[in-house]
């Protein structure tokens, strides 16, 4: 059954998303800054809109793809912003990583307007989507996630409900932390197998189904040994949700010491310049700056 959705958002999530959403039939009007993004998906067969609040004005589902809290509080509440054009209980579903407490907080001032909000973050990134396999963390009440799962179903092969608003945040940077350390541990054994003279290309055959198999490990490590930067994600992302993870540490007095040693290392290959680049990049820390990838 076609559903009429807003996407708000048409970066490269956003955009993977909202190609998705169109090849699985559904009716969809997207709003972006970036019109030559916007312009990737009309020619798919979504319709063009000029605000956030038209956008949402002409749908029942409005799914937010967008970078930080502010520019999601942005979107929804600024001027011409979702807000102003959706109609009263329509279900903003947000699928942008951000901090757990902005979360509520941007729930609780759609509430008020009469805006039903999920937290839908997402792993699995662009290659994913395409195929409808991410995984979905969800938070939201129990009938707001049901009825998200219209939309969604369409998106992922795994979709949780975690809790209330807030639950699928604090699950994604659970996340991170996960893939910010096994993306790490991957790129630091590479470099030992080629210093070591291994073949590092069937290292992932030849761990498959052992105890140190991982999707990383079977996609990056022969990436990381080739040094392939073709970008699917970036590491001030990761940088990004690293932060919000050890901000919630701080609050909740966990120690995590090897999120915060993970971290620096992200924030310095920021530092360095590589903060748009694929995870793949984190090699540069092991090897030193590759002189054709600065050219």
């Amino acid at each position: 059954m076609s559903q009429k959705i807003a996407l708000i958002g048409a970066g490269a999530m956003g955009g993977a998303i909202g190609a998705r959403l169109v090849q699985m039939g559904q009716d969809l009007t997207v709003y972006d800054l970036d019109a030559e993004k916007v312009a990737a998906l009309v020619s798919l067969g979504a319709t063009a809109a000029s605000s956030a609040a038209i956008a949402a004005a002409r749908a029942d589902f409005v799914v937010i793809s967008l970078n930080a809290a502010q520019i999601v509080e942005r979107a929804v509440f600024g001027p011409q912003g979702v807000a102003e054009g959706a109609k009263a209980g329509s279900l903003l579903i947000d699928m942008s990583s951000i901090d757990p407490d902005a979360t509520k907080a941007l729930a609780a001032k759609a509430a008020a307007l009469g805006l039903r909000w999920v937290d839908s973050p997402l792993s699995g990134g662009a290659p994913k989507v395409a195929l409808g396999q991410l995984t979905l963390m969800v938070g939201g009440a129990a009938q707001d996630v049901a009825e998200a799962q219209q939309i969604l179903q369409h998106l992922a092969s795994n979709y949780t409900h975690m809790g209330p608003v807030g639950a699928g945040q604090t699950t994604k940077l659970i996340n991170q932390v996960l893939c910010g350390l096994n993306f790490m541990a991957v790129a630091e054994a590479t470099q030992l197998a080629l210093a070591a003279g291994v073949d590092a290309a069937k290292i992932p055959q030849a761990l498959r189904g052992g105890r140190a198999d991982s999707a990383i490990l079977q996609e990056y490590m022969p990436r990381f040994a080739t040094k392939d930067y073709r970008r699917t994600g970036r590491i001030d992302n990761m940088v990004k949700d690293l932060n919000a993870a050890q901000d919630l540490a701080r609050r909740s007095n966990t120690s995590m010491p090897l999120t915060a040693v993970c971290a620096e290392i992200h924030r310095m290959l920021t530092a360095a310049g590589l903060g748009g680049e694929d995870q793949a990049a984190l090699m540069e820390y092991f090897t030193g700056p590759n002189k054709d990838f600065f050219a």
